[in-house]
């Protein structure tokens, strides 16, 4: 049976059915990947708002600015590039941010700490580079 509210315990039946945790080491396990399954969230976020950022032809803010990325783009064919892997990138956010959010639907408080602490962590080193500044579309509330 699903849970309706928060509950604190180490058996929880995360997104498929295989995968059930039933001691500590599959609970602790569980919570890493879903820590570093946030992290990688706001990393993907962090690479498409900075390939935006190459497609409009806009400058980096001095925080953000990365000597390999300062390249002109020329053609049609480079701005198509630009164009399909900005949509790879926001359909990999939107799929991650999604399979996030039904993780914490699992309504085990240990997921949920798990999932902001490491949507935190990833915040911390991807996104605090002032890119705050940026007007930016996105596919997730938690962005």
């Amino acid at each position: 049976m699903m849970h309706m509210t928060f509950y604190w315990s180490r058996k929880v039946n995360l997104l498929i059915d295989s995968w059930k945790t039933v001691d500590w080491t599959d609970y602790l396990l569980t919570l890493l990947a879903c820590l570093v399954v946030s992290a990688f969230y706001q990393f993907i976020e962090n690479r498409r708002i900075r390939l935006k950022l190459i497609g409009a032809g806009k400058s980096f803010p001095a925080e953000i600015e990365t000597p390999l990325l300062r390249r002109k783009l020329t053609g049609n064919g480079a701005k198509l590039g630009v164009k399909v892997a900005g949509a790879f990138l926001f359909g990999l956010s939107s799929a991650i941010g999604y399979l996030l959010m039904l993780s914490v639907m699992s309504f085990n408080g240990g997921v949920f700490v798990a999932i902001v602490v490491g949507l935190a962590v990833g915040y911390f080193f991807f996104r605090n580079e002032g890119e705050d500044s940026l007007i930016v579309d996105t596919s997730c509330a938690c962005a």
